[in-house]
């Protein structure tokens, strides 16, 4: 069975006033010196790191074939990231976007700081909170097949995680304003099919050759080959605000990567639909979330988001079944209809007249626990 990783990028806010806090690696350096940055025994994933900004940290799982062990797994990243930060007088808030007004602060790495200065604008705005979704694959061939096949169904995947309403203390009018940010990198966003291995990194090769990426880390499609771990990454979600909805996510992903690699292997053809529609589409996801219509992967017409959600579970269905995961998957999927995703609650909270600080709060509370919120140390 193929093993599933997850990576998730955690704001941190000051508690009580859910200012942003830049203050990632004095909280990094209290967790390395309790021992907790890191699972024992070595092996991909299982550490708690830095990303691009001050104002974030980031959880990487270990691989798991059990979706109930990768949410343990995923929890407790959650709650060691909670006490760390807690130690230094913040929280962490699992928020596609700080929704106030913030000035990010880069890390302090050559390679974060020539991003800053290259891109500008976009490298100085840039703080942004995602869910990566690894994947195992058998080959590289493979990565690349799987890649030409889960495109069409990714904007759904976006569907279900948009967590970012709020930037800059605006309403911005989309359910995921994170993935609209992204977008302003020169490399993000839906790719064409590839047909082979050796087209995916001819395409790589030339992007890099142009001099207008730093390295091949700043590949930010919807989903690629991972660069160091035998993977496919798909890279569209927002960090979701409840744990359980990011490994509904991760066990759709599985199946999405294992429907792929099976149609593949039997010789069917990826769908032929241009990027430029799967554009559309994820424009549409990032608009509507769950709470309107979406574009379907197959007709390319719009449809009540539901119905392509349900498309999606038909389509993953023979594969959820065979890893054992299609109850857990029916189940959340059901709950998430009908509570909504990230956007919605941010959205709701809002309204309740508490302003933006109330948002970040409620989402700290729900991030590790109330529990995590109070620790002020290492016990």
């Amino acid at each position: 069975m193929r093993t599933v990783g997850v990576e998730e990028e955690l704001l941190l806010v000051e508690r009580g006033t859910g200012q942003a806090m830049a203050v990632a690696e004095a909280a990094l350096a209290q967790a390395r010196a309790w021992g907790t940055a890191t699972l024992p025994g070595g092996g991909p994933g299982g550490v708690l790191t830095h990303e691009m900004a001050e104002q974030q940290l980031e959880t990487n799982t270990r691989p798991h074939t059990s979706m109930l062990e990768l949410e343990e797994e995923l929890r407790d990243w959650r709650l060691r990231a909670a006490r760390a930060a807690a130690s230094v007088g913040a929280e962490v808030a699992a928020l596609g976007t700080y929704p106030a007004e913030v000035e990010p602060q880069v890390v302090g790495s050559p390679r974060y700081e020539e991003m800053v200065r290259r891109y500008g604008l976009t490298g100085r705005q840039h703080l942004t909170c995602g869910l990566h979704v690894h994947v195992r694959i058998d080959s590289h061939e493979e990565a690349v097949a799987v890649l030409d096949r889960i495109r069409v169904w990714l904007p759904v995947v976006q569907a279900l995680t948009v967590n970012s309403p709020f930037w800059q203390g605006l309403s911005t009018g989309y359910a995921s304003f994170r993935s609209q940010l992204m977008l302003r990198w020169p490399s993000a966003g839906p790719t064409e099919v590839f047909g082979s291995a050796a087209a995916y990194d001819d395409l790589v090769a030339q992007m890099i050759a142009s001099g207008v990426l730093l390295d091949r880390g700043m590949l930010y499609f919807d989903a690629r080959a991972s660069e160091h771990f035998p993977t496919v990454e798909i890279r569209s979600a927002d960090v979701c605000l409840h744990a359980e909805d990011a490994v509904l996510v991760a066990a759709l992903c599985r199946a999405l990567v294992e429907t792929a690699a099976s149609s593949w292997a039997g010789g069917a053809p990826p769908p032929p639909v241009p990027a430029t529609t799967l554009r559309l589409a994820m424009w549409q996801a990032a608009r509507e979330g769950l709470d309107g219509v979406l574009v379907d992967p197959v007709t390319v017409r719009p449809r009540p988001a539901a119905e392509v959600v349900r498309a999606l579970l038909a389509h993953v269905r023979p594969a959820l079944r065979a890893a054992g995961d299609a109850a857990l998957v029916e189940e959340r999927l059901d709950v998430l209809l009908r509570r909504g995703t990230g956007a919605r609650r941010q959205r709701e909270v809002y309204a309740r007249g508490a302003g933006l600080a109330a948002v970040v709060s409620d989402a700290a509370r729900l991030t590790a626990g109330a529990d995590a919120a109070a620790w002020p140390a290492e016990a």
